[in-house]
């Protein structure tokens, strides 16, 4: 069989086509900081290997580290070709290193003397992540989503979705619902370089030319950052705002975080505990000490609105157009947020 190098946007556009197995050939170590998404880590070399074989190369020089690859890897080939057999049992794959280098190229001849048909990334990783930063900077339209918690932005964004507009769900990227509550219950979050990776990827398979709706954001959500140009975005967009009855929002956070342990909810409160004040935190331990969710949650929202209602006063007047929401007909509700959109955005 043979092996295709491809430009970047050929070889993610082709991978998709194909719907291919796409394999990441750096260590393991590297993989989880960041990667292409969809890419299936798939080392060449472990977190040691590549230790020994990096410290080699500076002291002795590529021949010498090149022998040595060999030396720890090659056992391993057997191994290898019997995995991707797995993973693409039509023996097609895209594979990529970290510039497209030695450790991809080995893998592809690998491969390729089993069977497989092999596209390699020009540039590597190292091309994607240029690509992607450049995805980051470039110009997009904007709704923004708003409403104090408990609204049910999230949930409105997918209805949305199915009304045909495009939304990019931040909170979902970055595996954390964005208070410090966030993430019960989430896996662990993405760095922050993968993050951005996962927005780039979103922004490039969206039409920038249409608006896009994103829910209103703090700069933080959890232990990520948004980039400074999704951020200005959502602080400098016109907003379109859920006006959500109290009632409502508490019992929509209850469903949501009342099936959380009674310390769990505790240790996260307390986290929050200088800014909700000494008498207020140790109210709000009392309330969830008996069991007492409405108490408990009468506090923390009362501090939650007022940091949204901040920073909804900190926007361009006049940006801000407010929808009543109830939740007694998404279906009729979701088309009142669109026709909002459609105002403000003429």
């Amino acid at each position: 069989m043979q092996i295709i190098v491809h430009e970047l946007k050929d070889f993610l556009a082709l991978r998709i086509k194909k719907n291919a197995v796409l394999l990441d050939v750096r260590s393991t170590a590297e993989h989880f900081k960041a990667h292409i998404p969809g890419a299936v880590s798939f080392p060449l070399m472990d977190n040691e290997h590549r230790i020994i074989i990096g410290t080699i190369y500076k002291q002795e020089g590529r021949e010498a580290a090149v022998l040595k690859g060999f030396e720890l890897i090659g056992p391993l080939f057997h191994e290898k070709i019997s995995r991707a057999s797995e993973l693409a049992p039509l023996k097609e794959v895209f594979l990529y290193c970290w510039r497209g280098g030695m450790r991809s190229n080995i893998m592809a001849w690998v491969l390729q003397m089993a069977g497989f048909k092999v596209h390699l990334l020009k540039g590597g990783y190292k091309s994607f992540r240029y690509w992607t930063l450049s995805q980051l900077e470039l110009p997009f339209k904007t709704i923004v989503l708003g409403g104090k918690t408990g609204s049910g932005k999230t949930e409105m964004l997918y209805l949305l979705k199915e009304e045909g507009e495009q939304i990019i769900d931040l909170e979902d990227l970055a595996n954390h619902r964005g208070s410090a509550y966030g993430h019960l219950g989430k896996p662990d979050q993405p760095s922050q370089e993968q993050f951005e990776n996962l927005i780039g990827w979103e922004l490039a398979n969206l039409n920038l030319s249409e608006r896009i709706w994103l829910e209103n954001e703090s700069r933080a959500i959890g232990k990520v950052n948004l980039p400074n140009v999704i951020f200005n975005q959502i602080r400098s967009s016109v907003q379109v705002e859920m006006n959500t009855a109290d009632s409502v929002r508490q019992d929509r956070i209850l469903k949501e975080y009342g099936v959380f342990s009674i310390d769990e909810l505790k240790e996260r409160t307390e986290r929050i505990g200088k800014r909700l004040g000494g008498q207020h935190l140790k109210a709000a331990i009392e309330f969830l000490d008996r069991a007492d969710m409405y108490g408990w949650l009468s506090i923390v929202l009362h501090y939650y609105d007022k940091t949204y209602s901040h920073g909804n006063d900190e926007r361009i007047k006049g940006s801000i157009e407010t929808v009543s929401i109830t939740w007694n007909e998404p279906t009729v509700e979701v088309r009142k947020l669109i026709n909002a959109a459609n105002k403000v955005s003429t």
